[in-house]
């Protein structure tokens, strides 16, 4: 059997791109969709879940998005080989029809191997934690930053081309069932390992018709996808359930991140607060000694942590439902070596004193501080299911950076 295209039949790279695309699509898929109800009965549990059930839904996801890079680079692969190969021709070129409907399918199925998995690995890299890619190139992408927005949009799409795809694969199944049984020609057997008695196809023009009817299809299915409001519902998932009112204060915040890194399945996974207020009463000692104070609220449902967001908010770890708002006050000291903000911090039903070192830079009305804490989660009742650092390391981080100005 040749290795090239000719006229009337596929060689053998062809077919061998063909049936390993096929394998691996129908790996993919299922893992998937395992992967995916793992997830949602741990982030949906009535009870917290264990560390054996948390690993087993990461494993899943790391496996689906393991075979779904494979895909994609398989599936460039078979595209450029294709491009460059004679291209058989339909043996039922002369039912004009049905000749448009086999060519649109396959171009939906060209498209959709590359639209799926590139969707969900860019969803991948803009999203914090949860299930990395097995392989050692790294978890990011060039130009794709961490971004709720990226991943939301990102996740929606690899969403919708994923059941374009599955559209594709049945119709494209049913067509060579149809040709197999039906019309008993030799559509399927020339796709077949081996050589084939398949007879020349008659004589064909092909078009960029059935390519733009493809990207018709995507169209509707993009729009679809917007009517049915699949876009605006993973916007709304993310409004924090507690809006904090502003405060009066010494000094006035201008901008600033209140971020957190924890440790996932041995990586790290940052996510930050986007509501939290401070009131702050401060002024710059020439010796080491007391210098003002602090107050902070936190609102727990601001809270991005990449794909464990909705876990963190769970009962068993910050549990925002009853607990929806973290506080921290504390004295500030200008020290020999820099500042200290010491004073009790309040996770959940938790009370701990910590101490948070800081850099400060103050000039005229304007100050610019850093600093960071590392936090024990099991001193808050914080992932108690998970007693060993297996799944969830035990320090957390606390960062924060601020820039602000005195009130006139």
């Amino acid at each position: 059997m040749a290795s090239t295209n000719s006229f009337s039949s596929y060689g053998s790279v062809a077919k061998t791109f063909h049936w390993l695309t096929a394998l691996l699509i129908f790996t993919a898929l299922p893992l998937g969709w395992i992967a995916d109800n793992l997830a949602h009965a741990v982030l949906h549990a009535s009870t917290a879940p264990s560390e054996a059930e948390i690993a087993r839904a990461a494993r899943m996801f790391s496996l689906h998005k393991t075979v779904g890079v494979t895909v994609f680079f398989v599936a460039l692969a078979r595209i450029m080989w294709a491009f460059t190969q004679t291209k058989p021709g339909l043996l039922n070129a002369d039912n004009k029809p049905e000749a448009f409907a086999a060519e649109t399918v396959h171009w939906l199925l060209y498209g959709s191997l590359v639209l799926v998995p590139l969707t969900g690995w860019v969803h991948h890299a803009a999203t914090e934690g949860f299930a990395p890619i097995l392989w050692p190139f790294g978890q990011n992408l060039p130009f794709v930053p961490k971004s709720t927005i990226v991943a939301e949009v990102t996740g929606v799409l690899h969403w919708l081309f994923m059941w374009t795809l599955v559209g594709a694969l049945v119709l494209h199944v049913a067509g060579a069932l149809k040709h197999h049984i039906i019309d008993k020609d030799s559509t399927l057997r020339r796709m077949l390992p081996g050589g084939s008695d398949a007879p020349e196809p008659p004589h064909q023009h092909h078009s960029l018709v059935p390519a733009v009817a493809a990207v018709a299809v995507w169209a509707l299915v993009l729009t679809g996808g917007w009517v049915s409001g699949e876009f605006a519902r993973e916007a709304d998932d993310d409004d924090a359930d507690v809006q904090l009112a502003k405060v009066q204060s010494d000094w006035q915040v201008q901008n600033g991140t209140l971020s957190i890194t924890i440790s996932q399945l041995g990586s790290p996974v940052t996510g930050s607060f986007s509501d939290w207020t401070a009131a702050i009463a401060f002024d710059d000692p020439a010796e080491p000694s007391p210098a003002g104070s602090v107050e902070v609220t936190i609102a727990i449902g601001s809270l991005s942590l990449g794909t464990v967001t909705e876990q963190a908010m769970g009962a068993d770890f910050f549990n925002n439902a009853q607990f929806p708002t973290a506080q921290f006050a504390a004295d500030l000291f200008k020290t020999e070596s820099g500042y200290e903000a010491r004073g009790p911090l309040t996770i959940r039903d938790k009370t701990i004193d910590i101490i948070l070192p800081f850099s400060l830079d103050l000039q005229d009305d304007t100050a610019t501080m850093t600093g960071s804490v590392d936090l024990n989660r099991l001193d808050f009742g914080i992932g108690a299911s998970q007693p060993t650092e297996d799944s969830l390391g035990f320090t957390v981080t606390v960062a924060v950076e601020l820039a602000a100005s005195r009130s006139q």
